[in-house]
């Protein structure tokens, strides 16, 4: 019996819902974790760079390498397991070994990266941090201990699921250019529960460091929005009034279009992906699962203070450029409908003026023509005269009486010959 046909992306698709397994992390243990990323254009670089900067590492060690074309690879370096992932913007290293050193947060510790490979880096660092992982003591040594380790007013410390582990931090940068983070473990808290909230940590950690690149943008377009709206408003007042050529106000109208548009092209990866950055930050600390210890504020708490209001400029700025491209076009229909208006009552006085000089051409044809009839005449008389006087003095009658016979004859002939050719030429 022939067995069915697989979807030729069957395997693929399946293997990547288990292609990021969370890290097995025992107690006590060192967590050291960087996250690089190139300064422009992020997401089209070379990701065969991130690859070769991998097995630079890995051959230190004599470690294997990935396969082509992976995104993510587990290693072991010596006595330290290495997890390496790469993202859409960046490009992250998770080393982790058993034991802590004597100094809490030892700059040393972060040194199992070599600094001439951190030098090598294709591109730039986003954040790095140690994490120090211990046995979970008593309520007050764990408060005497976070109090000396970090900053009291940007302490975030919380019981994360349900009561299994204990999670500190101040999310500030070190001497040594680290944040640092504290986990508290229970005796009974398996490895792998451990590796989740380290792994949770780190992202909670990146992504609030890369969603921060939006805010940065955010607050460098600020001023430029801003002399944009006001120049903007005066144009606005500018059309209103009528001081100022509709066609030179409208150029000018035009051009603060383009620039709008421009900026919000160029932003407009960098604020969705902070939106998605910042979901991605409340996600991974609702997964955490937090409850309030004693009166510290939370993970949740402390981004709702400190995080919050900085994606809060994000969205309003976006939502700002947006609204102001949104104005600048509906003046610039405004204006254009004004500036049809303007050049539709110039055609009309334009016709007017030629219908007039038209009538004028018409009066001065008919003056013409009737001037032509007279001279014409006059000429046909005498030539009528001269033939004819041979025919009056047989007659017995004078030139002059002749004359005066034949005019009325001749004026009438000439007029209607110059009506008929008129009426032909029309």
């Amino acid at each position: 019996m022939a067995a069915i046909e697989d979807h030729p992306l069957r395997y693929q698709l399946v293997n990547e819902l288990h292609a990021r397994p969370f890290p097995t992390i025992g107690v006590p243990a060192t967590v050291a974790y960087l996250a690089v990323k190139q300064p422009k254009e992020a997401v089209h670089r070379d990701r065969m760079a991130d690859l070769q900067h991998l097995k630079d590492l890995l051959d230190r060690h004599g470690a294997p390498h990935p396969q082509p074309g992976a995104t993510h690879h587990t290693a072991q370096l010596g006595r330290h397991t290495l997890k390496w992932e790469q993202h859409t913007e960046f490009v992250s290293y998770t080393l982790h070994g058993d034991g802590v050193s004597d100094r809490v947060f030892d700059p040393q510790d972060f040194e199992l990266f070599p600094p001439d490979w951190l030098a090598q880096a294709p591109g730039q660092r986003v954040t790095s941090a140690l994490i120090r992982i211990v046995p979970r003591p008593a309520q007050e040594q764990i408060k005497d201990k976070v109090r000396s380790w970090f900053v009291p007013e940007s302490l975030a410390m919380a019981s994360v699921l349900d009561d299994n582990a204990m999670v500190a931090g101040d999310f500030r940068i070190d001497p040594a250019g680290h944040v640092r983070f504290a986990l508290f473990v229970n005796e009974d808290t398996g490895p792998q529960r451990v590796g989740r909230v380290v792994q949770r940590l780190c992202e909670i950690e990146t992504y609030r460091a890369m969603s921060m690149l939006g805010f940065s943008r955010a607050r460098g377009l600020t001023p430029t929005i801003s002399a944009m709206d006001a120049s903007l408003s005066e144009m606005m007042g500018e059309m209103t009034r009528g001081h100022v050529p509709a066609e030179q106000t409208l150029t000018q109208l035009l051009t603060i279009s383009a620039e709008l548009e421009a900026m919000a092209a160029q932003s407009a990866f960098r604020f969705g992906a902070t939106g998605a950055y910042e979901a991605l930050v409340n996600q991974r600390i609702a997964l955490l699962r937090e409850e309030r210890f004693e009166g510290f504020q939370t993970m949740a708490e402390f981004m709702l203070r400190r995080f919050e209001p900085a994606m809060r400029t994000v969205q309003s700025t976006e939502k700002r450029l947006a609204v102001l491209a949104d104005r600048a076009r509906r003046a610039g229909e405004l204006l254009r409908t004004r500036v049809d208006v303007e050049r539709s009552a110039q055609n009309q006085e334009l016709l007017e003026s030629m219908d007039r000089r038209a009538d004028l051409q018409l009066r001065l044809q008919h003056t013409v023509e009737g001037l032509s009839v007279v001279a014409i005449s006059y000429y046909a008389v005498s030539l009528a005269a001269y033939a004819l006087y041979p025919l009056g003095k047989a007659l017995d009658l004078s030139k002059g009486m002749l004359t005066a016979i034949i005019t009325p004859v001749v004026i009438g002939a000439v007029f209607l010959a110059v009506r008929r050719i008129r009426k032909s030429l029309h």
